[in-house]
């Protein structure tokens, strides 16, 4: 059913997911925007403060304007708070997950982790939510499996009932994210594994749905479209799928992660069983709707172009012809027409690792280019040579287009902030004011944070303002991977009786607090006097979030400098999802009073 739609329609060869991770790349579908012009990074945790900001429209809102009934059945991932779901942004319905449905407190083997101590333990129920309520919790690897045939009733029901006028239907499937699994209807039935079984009845649900639109007579009136939000999760093995012969997958902006399978089919309008090799993006979708509907493009800046001109075969013209690989708010690659120009990074990689099986991740490594890499991706699909020495013209091209990128958009590989970057929406706390001492005084710091954890500068720990836990808010610094060491000139010797410095702890969040901080004083900058050092077994497993304080009261101390050293764990715990990663420490307001 699915291969049909290309039979009936068109294939593209060369279409891109905007970044190849689930909230960006979804982010980027619904907006017609790359994912950092709005904000949206990664894939956000059931805990995140951000989503989808009420500013950016969206398909639905954009539809709805021309009269569209608008739904979506599945996965969002752009937000899980009130504000944040889809109902707020344009969607009459909406049956589904809020995010990833691997984002739950349940082993790979499907046993739930009620112990504290073990991966993923940290997470909370996964809900299904109809409309802006939790209608019901998946906790089981059979609760799983009811989903495609959940999301394939409701948007069957949502067709019939609108038959009669515009729809827009957006269809989300959760599968085949992992864990995957399947209904008993399908279970062995492929007889060549479960990812085989899910598959059938993903092109089952497709099966459906274009059976029912031509049961209604409306097929020939409706455009339909069959993408993915990224490549395979490779080290997943017989539950992960294949890009070959792309290289890599899911995670990584070589051509396996973000160019993904593209079907579309509208009869009498796109020829039927053509294909087209011509660059084409998620972030296009939204501008072809409103050239197709005749909607209003949004007011605001977005990267999408039209490509109605490919859809009905004009094959003389090009709508786009360059594409930008962002990552994680990284510059990964530029293209332009075939040439692909990668940029020095480290990132993901599935090579040289063996597969886990069974629902079961195997490794993955890290791959550290160096140096700039060009590729053919005409003559050379799976960019295995590269030619950078042999076309120091289009390398100079390509450079200009990615200087272009990183002035409007940014890139963190280069501490650049794009002027053209709109924020993200977020759940905001009110803000704590205190008195300080060091307020408007000197202050150092040994420690390089995080691109995007800056905040205001060195200044943002003593303007007198607390951060919350909202590690975003810019009133905080965090560093990842790092000991710091903050210095601070009061300017004249000063009488004090009180020093109090804050350290976040959001393991969740990959945030630990230090295990080691030093409070110490100097009236000459030279030779400081240790007040005190406070130990922590800071790789404890801790299920609260808070500011972890160290305070050292009734002080009667004539001093002009104060030093604070903060010691990080070396690595994120055994316990942790994130085992064996680099942590973050994120630093709030020094007090001194």
């Amino acid at each position: 059913n699915i291969d049909k739609i290309g039979e009936e329609g068109m294939k593209f060869t060369d279409f891109y997911a905007s970044q190849a991770v689930c909230s960006a790349s979804r982010a980027s579908l619904l907006t017609g925007c790359y994912a950092e012009r709005v904000g949206i990074s990664g894939a956000l945790m059931p805990w995140s403060n951000i989503g989808i900001n009420k500013n950016e429209t969206t398909i639905a809102e954009l539809l709805k304007s021309k009269g569209y009934a608008t739904a979506i059945f599945g996965k969002w991932h752009l937000g899980d708070k009130k504000e944040f779901l889809p109902l707020q942004h344009g969607f009459d319905e909406y049956l589904g997950l809020p995010y990833s449905n691997d984002m739950w407190p349940v082993d790979y083997d499907g046993t739930p982790l009620a112990k504290k101590g073990k991966r993923k333990s940290n997470y909370p129920p996964l809900p299904l939510i109809e409309g802006n309520k939790i209608i019901d919790t998946i906790s089981t690897l059979s609760d799983q499996g009811s989903l495609t045939s959940l999301y394939t009733k409701k948007a069957l029901n949502f067709i019939k009932k609108h038959k009669n006028k515009p729809f827009f239907l957006y269809l989300p499937h959760s599968m085949v994210h992992v864990p995957i699994a399947v209904s008993d209807k399908f279970k062995n039935k492929s007889g060549k594994g479960l990812f085989a079984d899910v598959m059938l009845e993903l092109d089952w649900s497709v099966g459906e749905i274009m059976k029912t639109l031509k049961d209604l007579g409306i097929d020939n009136n409706t455009l339909v479209i069959f993408t993915s939000d990224n490549g395979p999760w490779l080290n997943f093995g017989n539950h992960a799928g294949s890009a070959l012969p792309l290289r890599e997958g899911k995670g990584t902006m070589w051509e396996g992660g973000p160019r993904v399978s593209t079907l579309m089919r509208w009869p009498g309008v796109i020829p039927k069983g053509s294909v087209s090799n011509k660059i084409a993006s998620t972030i296009d979708i939204l501008p072809t709707i409103a050239e197709i509907t005749g909607a209003e493009i949004p007011e605001h800046k977005i990267d999408g172009v039209s490509i109605l001109p490919i859809l009905t075969g004009k094959k003389n013209i090009t709508p786009r012809n360059t594409f930008y690989y962002y990552y994680g708010k990284k510059l990964i690659a530029v293209r332009k027409n075939n040439w692909k120009l990668v940029f020095p990074h480290s990132g993901r990689t599935y090579r040289g690792f063996e597969p886990g099986k069974d629902g079961y991740p195997g490794k993955t490594g890290l791959l550290t280019i160096k140096k700039p890499e060009l590729y053919n991706l005409k003559t050379d699909i799976s960019e295995t040579k590269n030619l950078i020495s042999q076309y120091p013209e289009i390398v100079s091209e390509l450079n200009i287009i990615a200087d272009s990128a990183r002035a409007d958009l940014g890139d963190k590989l280069h501490n650049i902030r794009g002027k053209g970057v709109r924020k993200p929406g977020r759940i905001m706390q009110e803000k704590t004011f205190v008195d300080n001492l060091a307020k408007g005084k000197k202050i150092y710091i040994k420690g390089s944070p995080g691109f995007e954890y800056s905040g205001s500068g060195n200044k943002t720990l003593i303007n007198g303002i607390l951060g919350s836990m909202d590690f975003r808010d810019g009133e905080s610094l965090g560093f990842q991977d790092q000991n710091i060491e903050i210095l601070i000139d009061l300017e004249t010797q000063t009488n004090i009786h009180m020093i109090e410095c804050s350290f976040m702890e959001n393991q969740k969040a990959w945030i630990f607090e230090p295990e080691k901080v030093e409070i110490m004083t100097s009236s000459d900058g030279k030779e400081f006097n240790t007040l005190k050092i406070f130990k922590n077994n800071a790789s404890k497993e801790k299920q609260n979030s808070e500011f972890i304080k160290f305070k050292i009261s009734d002080l009667n101390l004539n001093t002009r400098f104060l030093k604070i050293k903060a010691k990080s764990i070396d690595t994120i715990p055994e316990w942790h999802p994130g085992a064996g990663g680099k942590p973050w420490i994120f630093t709030d307001e020094v007090i001194i009073q």
